[in-house]
């Protein structure tokens, strides 16, 4: 029944998102997608590479809700994703846009490291005392060790925003502080079993 669900949600992540007519399209400069997370941080060669990684707040692809944003309530969305394979000894999460990119990356909204290899979900509505035990938050482009900030879609065409989950065969010292996109990463390098992404479309406030 896992397999199944897991199996569904995939399809559901794959399957083509209508866009609002005259809405204005995703912009056309692709810099900041091969810059992404998941694409500086392959999984290793001999690892699976791939799992399913989905949120309850808005269908793959979709205009992210407001309330979901810094405009408006900056709430957690919610997150899920399938196991990581054996090995698997934490997770990894970053969300980036893709489509604005300052000092060599896209911007980095939210990122958590050393959740447990037992949680494959966050809950809707989250709050940041209620990360995982032993989880730690990461930096975003406001600064060191910040929760989840939402996005703010300056005017003009839709950003691209992907939450991308990682599954690690480490686990990272207690104490991680990392202050920069790259103290983040860099540790990461080498240990990726596995990797997802959801992506969502954030749009100016009128």
């Amino acid at each position: 029944m896992k397999k199944f669900f897991a199996s569904l949600m995939f399809a559901a992540l794959l399957a083509p998102v209508a866009v609002a007519q005259g809405a204005p399209p995703p912009p056309a400069d692709e810099a900041g997608k091969d810059l992404m997370a998941i694409v500086t941080l392959p999984a290793r060669s001999d690892a699976f590479t791939e799992i399913d990684v989905f949120t309850g707040g808005w269908p793959a692809g979709g205009d992210i809700p407001f309330k979901y944003t810094q405009y408006e309530g900056n709430e957690f969305p919610g997150l899920h994703w399938t196991d990581g394979p054996e090995g698997t000894e934490s997770y990894a999460i970053i969300m980036q846009d893709t489509d604005l990119v300052m000092r060599g990356s896209p911007i980095l909204h939210w990122s958590m490291v050393n959740i447990p290899a037992d949680v494959t979900g966050l809950k809707m509505g989250m709050t940041p005392e209620e990360k995982p035990a032993g989880a730690i938050y990461g930096p975003n482009y406001k600064g060191a060790s910040q929760p989840y900030l939402g996005p703010r879609t300056p005017p003009g065409p839709k950003h691209r925003y992907h939450i991308q989950v990682f599954a690690l065969d480490t686990l990272l010292p207690a104490d991680f502080a990392p202050k920069t996109y790259a103290e983040l990463i860099e540790p990461l390098k080498g240990h990726v079993l596995a990797s997802g992404s959801v992506m969502g479309l954030g749009q100016e406030k009128k």
